[in-house]
Protein backbone atom coordinates (compact mmCIF):
# COMPACT_ATOMS: atom_id res chain seq x y z
CA UNK A 1 0.00 0.00 0.00
CA UNK A 2 1.49 3.02 -0.98
CA UNK A 3 1.07 6.64 0.89
CA UNK A 4 -1.01 7.57 -2.25
CA UNK A 5 -3.03 4.86 -1.17
CA UNK A 6 -3.48 5.64 2.12
CA UNK A 7 -4.44 9.02 1.77
CA UNK A 8 -7.17 8.02 -0.64
CA UNK A 9 -8.25 5.61 1.99
CA UNK A 10 -8.41 8.36 4.39
CA UNK A 11 -10.52 10.52 1.66
CA UNK A 12 -12.44 7.71 1.37
CA UNK A 13 -13.46 7.36 5.47
CA UNK A 14 -13.97 10.99 5.06
CA UNK A 15 -16.49 11.20 2.56
CA UNK A 16 -18.33 8.00 3.51
CA UNK A 17 -19.22 9.38 7.40
CA UNK A 18 -20.03 12.43 5.99
CA UNK A 19 -22.82 10.59 4.18
CA UNK A 20 -23.42 8.60 7.25
CA UNK A 21 -23.55 12.21 8.95
CA UNK A 22 -25.96 13.35 6.20
CA UNK A 23 -28.57 10.48 6.76
CA UNK A 24 -28.65 10.26 10.78
CA UNK A 25 -29.12 14.14 10.10
CA UNK A 26 -32.31 13.72 8.22
CA UNK A 27 -33.27 11.12 10.47
CA UNK A 28 -33.01 13.24 13.54
CA UNK A 29 -35.01 16.19 11.80
CA UNK A 30 -37.66 14.02 10.96
CA UNK A 31 -38.12 12.37 13.95
CA UNK A 32 -41.84 13.79 13.95
CA UNK A 33 -42.84 13.70 10.28
CA UNK A 34 -45.59 11.34 10.35
CA UNK A 35 -45.35 8.27 7.86
CA UNK A 36 -41.45 9.20 7.40
CA UNK A 37 -39.32 6.26 7.23
CA UNK A 38 -35.95 5.99 8.69
CA UNK A 39 -32.80 5.36 6.79
CA UNK A 40 -29.59 3.70 7.78
CA UNK A 41 -26.12 4.14 6.57
CA UNK A 42 -24.33 0.88 5.44
CA UNK A 43 -21.06 0.61 4.83
CA UNK A 44 -19.13 -1.85 2.62
CA UNK A 45 -15.35 -2.09 1.54
CA UNK A 46 -14.22 -0.26 -1.44
CA UNK A 47 -10.28 -1.75 -3.17
CA UNK A 48 -8.21 0.01 -5.42
CA UNK A 49 -6.95 -2.58 -6.92
CA UNK A 50 -8.28 -6.19 -7.81
CA UNK A 51 -6.93 -9.04 -5.20
CA UNK A 52 -5.87 -12.08 -6.19
CA UNK A 53 -1.95 -11.07 -6.89
CA UNK A 54 -0.86 -11.56 -3.80
CA UNK A 55 -0.14 -7.61 -2.80
CA UNK A 56 -2.06 -6.01 -0.49
CA UNK A 57 -4.74 -3.54 -2.11
CA UNK A 58 -5.87 -0.29 -0.66
CA UNK A 59 -8.91 -1.01 1.19
CA UNK A 60 -11.25 2.13 1.22
CA UNK A 61 -14.89 2.89 2.60
CA UNK A 62 -18.45 3.48 0.78
CA UNK A 63 -21.06 4.32 2.56
CA UNK A 64 -25.19 3.70 0.73
CA UNK A 65 -28.29 4.48 2.30
CA UNK A 66 -30.15 1.57 3.13
CA UNK A 67 -33.97 2.40 2.64
CA UNK A 68 -36.68 0.43 5.34
CA UNK A 69 -39.93 2.05 3.53
CA UNK A 70 -42.10 -1.49 5.02
CA UNK A 71 -41.46 -0.78 8.38
CA UNK A 72 -44.68 0.17 10.34
CA UNK A 73 -44.34 3.62 12.09
CA UNK A 74 -46.61 3.47 15.69
CA UNK A 75 -49.87 4.55 14.96
CA UNK A 76 -51.47 7.00 17.26
CA UNK A 77 -54.95 8.47 17.90
CA UNK A 78 -55.63 11.68 16.95
CA UNK A 79 -59.51 12.29 17.55
CA UNK A 80 -59.55 13.10 13.74
CA UNK A 81 -61.81 11.48 11.40
CA UNK A 82 -59.70 12.80 8.39
CA UNK A 83 -56.72 11.38 9.72
CA UNK A 84 -55.93 7.99 8.39
CA UNK A 85 -52.93 5.58 9.03
CA UNK A 86 -52.05 2.04 7.41
CA UNK A 87 -51.77 -0.81 9.67
CA UNK A 88 -49.84 -3.11 7.08
CA UNK A 89 -48.51 -2.77 3.75
CA UNK A 90 -49.64 -0.12 0.83
CA UNK A 91 -49.12 3.27 0.26
CA UNK A 92 -51.77 5.63 -0.37
CA UNK A 93 -52.33 6.89 -3.66
CA UNK A 94 -51.90 10.67 -3.66
CA UNK A 95 -51.49 13.36 -6.24
CA UNK A 96 -50.51 17.06 -6.86
CA UNK A 97 -53.52 18.18 -8.77
CA UNK A 98 -56.78 17.22 -8.81
CA UNK A 99 -58.27 14.04 -10.95
CA UNK A 100 -62.10 13.53 -12.13
CA UNK A 101 -62.41 9.90 -12.83
CA UNK A 102 -59.24 9.09 -14.77
CA UNK A 103 -56.10 7.65 -14.55
CA UNK A 104 -54.26 9.90 -12.71
CA UNK A 105 -50.51 10.61 -14.76
CA UNK A 106 -48.58 12.08 -12.21
CA UNK A 107 -49.44 9.57 -9.18
CA UNK A 108 -47.04 9.60 -6.22
CA UNK A 109 -47.36 7.14 -3.03
CA UNK A 110 -47.52 8.11 0.87
CA UNK A 111 -47.90 7.00 4.39
CA UNK A 112 -48.24 10.59 5.52
CA UNK A 113 -52.47 10.57 6.09
CA UNK A 114 -52.55 13.55 8.21
CA UNK A 115 -55.11 15.09 5.36
CA UNK A 116 -57.92 17.50 6.23
CA UNK A 117 -60.58 19.35 3.50
CA UNK A 118 -59.24 22.47 1.65
CA UNK A 119 -62.44 24.86 1.20
CA UNK A 120 -63.33 23.25 -1.35
CA UNK A 121 -63.97 20.10 0.97
CA UNK A 122 -60.80 18.02 -1.24
CA UNK A 123 -58.80 16.14 0.83
CA UNK A 124 -54.63 17.39 1.30
CA UNK A 125 -52.00 16.39 3.57
CA UNK A 126 -49.75 18.80 4.63
CA UNK A 127 -47.51 18.42 1.84
CA UNK A 128 -50.45 19.91 -0.28
CA UNK A 129 -50.92 16.01 -1.81
CA UNK A 130 -54.65 15.42 -2.81
CA UNK A 131 -56.04 12.09 -1.69
CA UNK A 132 -57.27 9.62 -4.45
CA UNK A 133 -59.83 6.99 -4.11
CA UNK A 134 -62.30 5.18 -6.29
CA UNK A 135 -65.76 6.80 -6.65
CA UNK A 136 -68.85 5.07 -5.93
CA UNK A 137 -71.85 5.00 -7.69
CA UNK A 138 -75.70 5.05 -5.77
CA UNK A 139 -75.09 0.79 -5.11
CA UNK A 140 -71.68 1.58 -3.49
CA UNK A 141 -69.93 -0.11 -6.51
CA UNK A 142 -66.23 1.27 -7.46
CA UNK A 143 -65.60 1.32 -10.86
CA UNK A 144 -64.59 -1.37 -13.04
CA UNK A 145 -61.47 -0.04 -14.17
CA UNK A 146 -59.23 0.31 -10.52
CA UNK A 147 -56.72 2.74 -12.11
CA UNK A 148 -59.93 5.51 -12.61
CA UNK A 149 -59.68 7.76 -9.80
CA UNK A 150 -60.98 10.80 -8.16
CA UNK A 151 -59.68 12.97 -5.59
CA UNK A 152 -61.81 12.24 -2.70
CA UNK A 153 -64.13 14.89 -1.62
CA UNK A 154 -65.94 15.00 1.70
CA UNK A 155 -68.59 18.12 0.36
CA UNK A 156 -69.91 17.01 -2.96
CA UNK A 157 -73.04 16.18 -1.75
CA UNK A 158 -75.49 18.77 -0.47
CA UNK A 159 -77.47 16.19 1.36
CA UNK A 160 -79.69 13.23 1.11
CA UNK A 161 -83.87 11.75 1.57
CA UNK A 162 -84.79 8.37 1.26
CA UNK A 163 -87.85 7.16 0.34
CA UNK A 164 -90.10 4.38 3.33
CA UNK A 165 -90.04 0.71 1.85
CA UNK A 166 -91.14 -0.49 4.79
CA UNK A 167 -93.26 -0.38 7.14
CA UNK A 168 -93.36 -2.80 10.17
CA UNK A 169 -96.98 -3.29 12.50
CA UNK A 170 -97.78 -4.09 15.90
CA UNK A 171 -101.43 -3.57 16.67
CA UNK A 172 -104.56 -5.78 18.01
CA UNK A 173 -107.91 -5.93 16.52
CA UNK A 174 -110.51 -6.70 19.05
CA UNK A 175 -111.70 -10.24 18.48
CA UNK A 176 -115.10 -9.65 20.20
CA UNK A 177 -116.16 -6.76 17.68
CA UNK A 178 -119.68 -7.47 15.18
CA UNK A 179 -118.65 -8.10 12.24
CA UNK A 180 -120.14 -6.05 9.35
CA UNK A 181 -121.99 -7.94 6.42
CA UNK A 182 -122.58 -7.76 3.92
CA UNK A 183 -119.07 -5.63 3.34
CA UNK A 184 -117.61 -4.00 -0.16
CA UNK A 185 -114.73 -3.18 -1.03
CA UNK A 186 -114.09 0.90 -0.34
CA UNK A 187 -117.06 0.61 1.74
CA UNK A 188 -114.50 2.63 4.49
CA UNK A 189 -112.82 4.73 2.15
CA UNK A 190 -116.49 5.84 0.82
CA UNK A 191 -118.01 6.35 4.22
CA UNK A 192 -120.40 3.46 3.78
CA UNK A 193 -119.41 2.10 7.03
CA UNK A 194 -117.14 3.25 10.24
CA UNK A 195 -114.16 1.19 10.73
CA UNK A 196 -113.79 -0.65 13.87
CA UNK A 197 -109.91 0.80 13.75
CA UNK A 198 -108.25 3.24 11.74
CA UNK A 199 -104.59 4.77 12.12
CA UNK A 200 -102.83 7.46 10.57
CA UNK A 201 -98.74 6.71 9.60
CA UNK A 202 -96.65 8.64 7.73
CA UNK A 203 -94.16 7.74 5.37
CA UNK A 204 -91.29 9.52 3.19
CA UNK A 205 -91.25 9.98 -0.27
CA UNK A 206 -87.91 9.90 -2.72
CA UNK A 207 -87.90 14.07 -2.13
CA UNK A 208 -87.74 13.84 1.84
CA UNK A 209 -91.27 14.65 2.43
CA UNK A 210 -94.06 13.44 4.64
CA UNK A 211 -96.83 11.52 3.29
CA UNK A 212 -99.40 10.56 5.47
CA UNK A 213 -101.03 7.08 4.49
CA UNK A 214 -104.35 5.98 7.22
CA UNK A 215 -104.90 2.03 7.51
CA UNK A 216 -108.90 1.02 8.61
CA UNK A 217 -109.77 -2.28 9.57
CA UNK A 218 -113.37 -3.58 9.63
CA UNK A 219 -114.03 -7.09 10.83
CA UNK A 220 -116.05 -8.86 8.16
CA UNK A 221 -116.44 -12.50 9.62
CA UNK A 222 -115.08 -15.15 12.29
CA UNK A 223 -111.30 -14.38 12.42
CA UNK A 224 -111.62 -12.06 9.04
CA UNK A 225 -110.67 -8.71 8.51
CA UNK A 226 -110.70 -6.02 5.77
CA UNK A 227 -107.99 -3.40 5.60
CA UNK A 228 -108.45 -0.44 3.29
CA UNK A 229 -105.00 1.83 2.73
CA UNK A 230 -105.87 5.42 1.79
CA UNK A 231 -103.68 8.31 1.00
CA UNK A 232 -104.60 11.56 3.61
CA UNK A 233 -102.62 14.29 1.70
CA UNK A 234 -103.37 16.72 -1.46
CA UNK A 235 -105.73 14.00 -3.38
CA UNK A 236 -104.07 16.06 -6.55
CA UNK A 237 -100.55 13.90 -5.59
CA UNK A 238 -102.22 11.06 -6.56
CA UNK A 239 -104.54 11.99 -9.39
CA UNK A 240 -107.73 12.87 -7.61
CA UNK A 241 -109.88 11.60 -4.76
CA UNK A 242 -110.98 9.30 -6.67
CA UNK A 243 -107.68 6.96 -6.82
CA UNK A 244 -108.40 6.00 -3.05
CA UNK A 245 -108.07 3.38 -1.49
CA UNK A 246 -104.45 2.76 -3.08
CA UNK A 247 -104.57 -0.61 -1.22
CA UNK A 248 -107.04 -3.36 -0.41
CA UNK A 249 -107.26 -6.55 1.06
CA UNK A 250 -108.60 -9.49 3.78
CA UNK A 251 -106.42 -10.78 6.57
CA UNK A 252 -107.36 -13.67 8.46
CA UNK A 253 -106.20 -14.83 11.82
CA UNK A 254 -105.73 -18.13 13.73
CA UNK A 255 -107.98 -19.30 16.50
CA UNK A 256 -105.38 -18.53 19.02
CA UNK A 257 -105.82 -14.59 18.29
CA UNK A 258 -102.11 -15.35 16.04
CA UNK A 259 -101.36 -13.97 12.54
CA UNK A 260 -102.78 -16.68 9.89
CA UNK A 261 -102.22 -14.46 6.45
CA UNK A 262 -101.91 -10.86 5.78
CA UNK A 263 -103.44 -11.33 2.42
CA UNK A 264 -106.01 -14.23 2.12
CA UNK A 265 -106.04 -13.73 -2.17
CA UNK A 266 -102.19 -14.42 -1.96
CA UNK A 267 -102.77 -18.18 -2.46
CA UNK A 268 -100.64 -19.41 0.22
CA UNK A 269 -99.89 -17.49 4.23
CA UNK A 270 -97.68 -14.35 4.00
CA UNK A 271 -97.04 -11.94 7.16
CA UNK A 272 -96.80 -8.60 4.56
CA UNK A 273 -98.91 -7.00 1.97
CA UNK A 274 -97.50 -4.29 -0.56
CA UNK A 275 -98.90 -1.15 -0.43
CA UNK A 276 -98.16 1.46 -3.62
CA UNK A 277 -98.83 4.73 -3.64
CA UNK A 278 -99.64 5.86 -7.48
CA UNK A 279 -98.19 9.68 -7.27
CA UNK A 280 -99.65 11.71 -9.91
CA UNK A 281 -96.45 12.92 -12.28
CA UNK A 282 -97.57 16.53 -11.24
CA UNK A 283 -96.76 15.65 -7.89
CA UNK A 284 -92.68 14.95 -9.71
CA UNK A 285 -93.03 11.93 -7.98
CA UNK A 286 -92.81 8.44 -9.22
CA UNK A 287 -94.99 5.16 -7.98
CA UNK A 288 -93.80 4.04 -4.71
CA UNK A 289 -94.22 0.65 -3.12
CA UNK A 290 -94.22 -0.13 0.52
CA UNK A 291 -93.96 -3.45 1.54
CA UNK A 292 -96.31 -3.58 5.13
CA UNK A 293 -95.34 -5.93 7.10
CA UNK A 294 -97.81 -7.38 9.54
CA UNK A 295 -95.79 -10.38 11.66
CA UNK A 296 -94.84 -13.75 11.05
CA UNK A 297 -97.54 -16.15 10.14
CA UNK A 298 -98.50 -18.44 13.62
CA UNK A 299 -97.39 -16.07 15.80
CA UNK A 300 -98.48 -12.99 17.62
CA UNK A 301 -95.26 -10.47 17.00
CA UNK A 302 -97.40 -8.31 14.61
CA UNK A 303 -101.08 -7.37 14.36
CA UNK A 304 -102.97 -9.94 16.28
CA UNK A 305 -106.59 -10.49 17.31
CA UNK A 306 -107.29 -10.48 20.77
CA UNK A 307 -110.38 -9.86 23.15
CA UNK A 308 -108.80 -6.11 24.05
CA UNK A 309 -109.58 -3.01 22.96
CA UNK A 310 -107.96 -2.45 19.26
CA UNK A 311 -105.15 -0.49 19.67
CA UNK A 312 -101.97 0.05 17.67
CA UNK A 313 -98.92 -0.86 19.48
CA UNK A 314 -96.32 0.51 17.46
CA UNK A 315 -95.29 1.40 14.62
CA UNK A 316 -91.53 1.55 12.47
CA UNK A 317 -90.82 2.87 8.64
CA UNK A 318 -88.13 3.38 7.35
CA UNK A 319 -86.74 5.90 5.20
CA UNK A 320 -85.69 9.87 6.12
CA UNK A 321 -86.63 13.46 5.73
CA UNK A 322 -84.13 15.12 3.97
CA UNK A 323 -80.52 16.06 6.02
CA UNK A 324 -77.49 17.48 5.19
CA UNK A 325 -73.97 16.17 5.77
CA UNK A 326 -72.68 16.79 9.22
CA UNK A 327 -69.36 14.34 8.67
CA UNK A 328 -67.73 11.54 7.49
CA UNK A 329 -65.97 8.23 8.86
CA UNK A 330 -63.50 5.81 7.41
CA UNK A 331 -63.72 2.39 7.77
CA UNK A 332 -60.84 -0.31 8.09
CA UNK A 333 -62.11 -1.10 4.23
CA UNK A 334 -61.59 2.50 3.06
CA UNK A 335 -64.88 2.88 2.72
CA UNK A 336 -65.28 6.88 2.67
CA UNK A 337 -69.53 7.30 4.37
CA UNK A 338 -70.99 11.00 4.22
CA UNK A 339 -73.25 11.63 7.42
CA UNK A 340 -76.24 13.19 7.46
CA UNK A 341 -78.01 15.12 9.65
CA UNK A 342 -81.56 12.57 9.26
CA UNK A 343 -79.20 9.98 10.41
CA UNK A 344 -78.52 8.37 7.42
CA UNK A 345 -75.33 7.04 5.56
CA UNK A 346 -73.79 6.82 2.09
CA UNK A 347 -70.80 5.50 0.97
CA UNK A 348 -69.53 8.17 -1.60
CA UNK A 349 -65.52 6.84 -2.20
CA UNK A 350 -63.41 3.73 -1.41
CA UNK A 351 -59.61 4.58 -0.79
CA UNK A 352 -57.44 1.71 -2.58
CA UNK A 353 -53.86 0.77 -1.12
CA UNK A 354 -50.88 0.61 -3.46
CA UNK A 355 -48.53 -2.25 -3.40
CA UNK A 356 -45.62 -3.39 -4.77
CA UNK A 357 -43.23 -6.05 -5.35
CA UNK A 358 -40.09 -4.44 -3.98
CA UNK A 359 -41.35 -1.15 -1.98
CA UNK A 360 -37.88 -0.38 -0.77
CA UNK A 361 -36.78 0.28 -3.92
CA UNK A 362 -38.82 3.47 -4.69
CA UNK A 363 -37.35 6.43 -4.66
CA UNK A 364 -38.03 9.45 -1.98
CA UNK A 365 -39.56 12.87 -3.51
CA UNK A 366 -40.43 15.57 -1.13
CA UNK A 367 -43.41 16.02 1.07
CA UNK A 368 -42.42 12.58 1.82
CA UNK A 369 -43.96 10.70 -1.00
CA UNK A 370 -42.22 8.25 -3.47
CA UNK A 371 -42.59 7.71 -7.10
CA UNK A 372 -41.76 4.38 -8.83
CA UNK A 373 -38.54 3.08 -10.32
CA UNK A 374 -37.22 -0.47 -12.42
CA UNK A 375 -36.31 -1.39 -9.10
CA UNK A 376 -39.57 -0.97 -7.06
CA UNK A 377 -41.88 -2.88 -9.18
CA UNK A 378 -45.17 -1.50 -10.91
CA UNK A 379 -47.76 -0.34 -8.61
CA UNK A 380 -50.85 -2.91 -7.81
CA UNK A 381 -54.09 -0.89 -7.03
CA UNK A 382 -56.15 -2.61 -4.58
CA UNK A 383 -58.32 -2.85 -1.65
CA UNK A 384 -57.81 -2.37 1.52
CA UNK A 385 -57.63 -5.50 3.60
CA UNK A 386 -57.17 -7.86 0.53
CA UNK A 387 -54.47 -8.95 -1.73
CA UNK A 388 -51.68 -8.54 1.24
CA UNK A 389 -52.77 -4.65 1.52
CA UNK A 390 -53.32 -3.32 5.55
CA UNK A 391 -56.27 -1.80 6.41
CA UNK A 392 -56.59 1.49 7.03
CA UNK A 393 -57.16 3.27 10.57
CA UNK A 394 -59.57 6.28 11.31
CA UNK A 395 -58.40 9.10 13.27
CA UNK A 396 -55.17 7.84 13.55
CA UNK A 397 -51.65 8.77 12.31
CA UNK A 398 -48.80 6.67 11.58
CA UNK A 399 -45.33 8.17 13.29
CA UNK A 400 -41.71 8.51 12.17
CA UNK A 401 -39.99 5.17 12.34
CA UNK A 402 -36.41 7.29 13.61
CA UNK A 403 -34.92 6.07 17.10
CA UNK A 404 -33.62 8.89 18.78
CA UNK A 405 -31.56 6.87 20.47
CA UNK A 406 -30.01 4.85 17.96
CA UNK A 407 -29.21 8.21 16.08
CA UNK A 408 -27.45 9.78 18.42
CA UNK A 409 -25.13 7.01 19.39
CA UNK A 410 -24.67 6.83 15.54
CA UNK A 411 -23.66 10.41 15.72
CA UNK A 412 -20.61 9.80 18.07
CA UNK A 413 -19.62 6.33 16.15
CA UNK A 414 -19.76 8.71 12.64
CA UNK A 415 -17.83 11.80 14.01
CA UNK A 416 -15.14 9.66 16.23
CA UNK A 417 -15.22 7.95 12.33
CA UNK A 418 -14.59 11.09 10.71
CA UNK A 419 -11.70 12.03 13.09
CA UNK A 420 -10.20 8.94 12.88
CA UNK A 421 -10.20 9.25 8.84
CA UNK A 422 -8.82 12.56 9.14
CA UNK A 423 -5.83 11.46 10.89
CA UNK A 424 -5.47 9.20 8.47
CA UNK A 425 -5.05 12.23 5.77
CA UNK A 426 -3.30 14.37 8.22
CA UNK A 427 -0.46 11.60 9.02
CA UNK A 428 -0.28 10.96 5.39
CA UNK A 429 0.41 14.23 4.51
CA UNK A 430 3.31 14.80 6.79
CA UNK A 431 4.64 11.80 5.74
CA UNK A 432 4.60 12.96 2.40
CA UNK A 433 6.06 16.30 2.98
CA UNK A 434 8.79 14.32 4.82
CA UNK A 435 9.35 12.29 1.39
CA UNK A 436 9.50 15.36 -0.31
CA UNK A 437 12.23 17.48 2.18
CA UNK A 438 14.15 13.86 1.79
CA UNK A 439 14.73 15.05 -2.23
CA UNK A 440 16.29 18.04 -1.50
Amino acid sequence: MSLYGALITGVSGLSANSQALSIASSNIANVNTVGYKADAAQFSTLLASVSGTGDSADAGVQAITRQNFTSQGLLTTTGSATDLGISGNGFFAVSNQLVSNQAPQSMLFTRAGNFTPDATGNLKNAAGFYLLGWPLDQQGNPPTNPATMSTINVNNLAGKAQATTVMNLQANLQASDTADTPYATGDMTAGNVTPQFQRTINVFDTQGGTQPLELSFEKTGPNTWAYEVTYQGNPANIGGAGTNPIATGTMAFNSDGSLATADTSAGSPTGSINVTIPWDPTSGLNPQTISVNMGTVGQSDGVTQFDTPSALVSSNVDGAVFGSVTGMTVDTNGYVSANFSNGLTQKIFKIPLITFTNPDGLSEVSGNAFTTTPNSGTPTVTAANTGGAGEIESGELEGSTVDLAQEFTNLIVTQRAYSASSRIVTTTSNMLDDLLSMAH
